[in-house]
């Protein structure tokens, strides 16, 4: 078998084997196959597409190509969610205590931030003393007794597709649904969960910009699940405007304690209930949407689901007495205000331009040798829709830093104001089963 004679296959738009499929991945991963034919064959993926046998094969050649974690030890369904990135998304320090709640087991493996979206792990990390490296005996442990346990992702899981991706990002091949959906599955498959909540992201501060490029994955997502034997549901999301109000590290910690609390804003909480509600009808606890919201909104209320924050927090090694103090969480030296030039509404607040400002504020990485600011990001004091009226603060930038104009311009011009009230937008726009 040569590498030339399956990029001219792929090139005549003809289906490769899955022997082919694992060749490549196999080889390239082994060094055997060269930078320059990697790229050329990813090209071709990217202008002739996959069929959904191709790109299962393929998720399944990155998950073999490394490391997997067997979860057999953790009794029930083991549950895990994935987000494609976004802006002020703190969803996941949402939903593992909210899940566990239920009793349903959340076994979390996330990554960390690069560029404008933030990174789960590097939140927790801005809690004093989290532990986000666990030994596999506390890992498992942990979920046996107390439903939840979350880590960084192994330096061995996927390494194929971690050379891939690295590639992909330097070849103008990123944007191509079957790289795409093979990548972010196999992390998921090769962690060992039994079920999958996908929140796909759509809009200016996501990675598909369209509604269309966002099915398209969430379906050919949910295809691979079901191939691979995981139970597998994508909730479509907006990210049209950074997810509550808060963006950056240690502020979304924050904010995430007030969803828990009951006093989040709607788009979020609204997004995480969902989320959750989908976790736990896979995990077994309940068998329908409405009564999973309904019940989940409840354990917020009752306060259960704040004391199984700190609970997890706790269990982790952090302090947890930032949930009844959050003032203990990193402060920033410099909170500078930008008021709005004129009177009207809140007729956009582009997502993307939020997140590059949060990341120049040092909330976030250029490259993955930065060192983050736990304290730096951004509060947006109103959001979509909201009246202004010319001098109010539409948001404030958090950082350690004496100068930063660029960030500065950058919030600013996120922010779009028209005399008339826009339409109401939705938060949740399908769900693929």
């Amino acid at each position: 078998m040569r590498m030339i004679d399956l990029i001219d296959k792929k090139k005549d738009g003809k289906v490769l084997t899955k022997q082919e499929i694992e060749f490549i991945i196999d080889g390239y991963t082994k060094g055997s196959i060269p930078d320059y034919q990697m790229s050329a064959f990813l090209m071709v993926v990217y202008f002739k597409g996959m069929n959904r046998e191709e790109i299962s094969n393929l998720t399944l050649a990155y998950v073999n190509s490394g490391d997997k974690v067997d979860l057999s030890a953790i009794e029930g369904i083991k549950v895990d969610k994935h987000s494609s990135g976004g802006v002020g998304d703190k969803i996941s320090l949402i939903v593992i205590p909210l899940v566990a709640a239920t009793g349903i087991p959340v076994a979390k493996m996330s990554g960390r931030g690069l560029g404008h979206t933030g990174g789960t792990i590097d939140k927790l990390e801005s809690i004093e003393g989290f532990k986000t490296e666990l030994d596999s005996d506390t890992f498992i442990s942990n979920i046996n007794k107390y439903k939840m346990a979350i880590v960084g992702q192994t330096a061995n899981l996927t390494p194929g597709d971690k050379k891939t991706y690295a590639l992909r990002d330097v070849t103008g091949s990123v944007d191509s649904t079957p790289l795409i959906a093979s990548s972010i599955m196999s992390k998921k498959i090769a962690s060992g969960a039994d079920a999958i909540v996908l929140d796909v992201k759509v809009g200016s501060g996501a990675f598909m910009k369209s509604l269309d490029k966002a099915r398209d994955l969430a379906e050919t997502m949910v295809e691979i699940g079901k191939s691979l034997n995981r139970k597998t549901i994508a909730v479509i999301t907006n990210m049209d405007q950074p997810l509550g109000h808060e963006v950056g590290n240690a502020n979304e910690v924050r904010e995430a304690i007030k969803v828990l609390k009951g006093k989040g804003a709607e788009d979020e909480t609204t997004v995480a209930l969902t989320i959750a509600s989908y976790m736990t009808i896979l995990g077994g606890a309940f068998k329908d949407f409405d009564s999973a919201y309904r019940s989940l909104n409840n354990i917020i209320k009752s306060g259960k689901a704040i004391e199984k924050l700190k609970e997890f927090i706790k269990i982790q090694g952090g302090n947890c007495d930032i949930v009844d103090n959050p003032e203990k969480l990193p402060n920033a030296k410099y909170n500078i205000e930008i008021m709005a030039k004129e009177k009207g509404y809140i007729s956009a607040i582009k997502a993307d331009s939020i997140g590059v400002a949060a990341m120049l504020l040092g909330a976030g990485r250029k490259t993955k040798e930065d060192k983050i600011d736990f304290a730096a990001g951004i509060t947006i004091v109103k959001k979509y829709g909201e009246k202004v009226k010319k001098d109010d603060v539409i948001c404030v930038l958090h950082t350690n830093m004496e100068n930063c104009t660029e960030a500065k311009i950058m919030a600013e011009s996120a922010f779009k104001i028209n005399k008339d009230k826009p339409e109401d937008i939705k938060y949740i726009y399908d769900v693929i089963k």
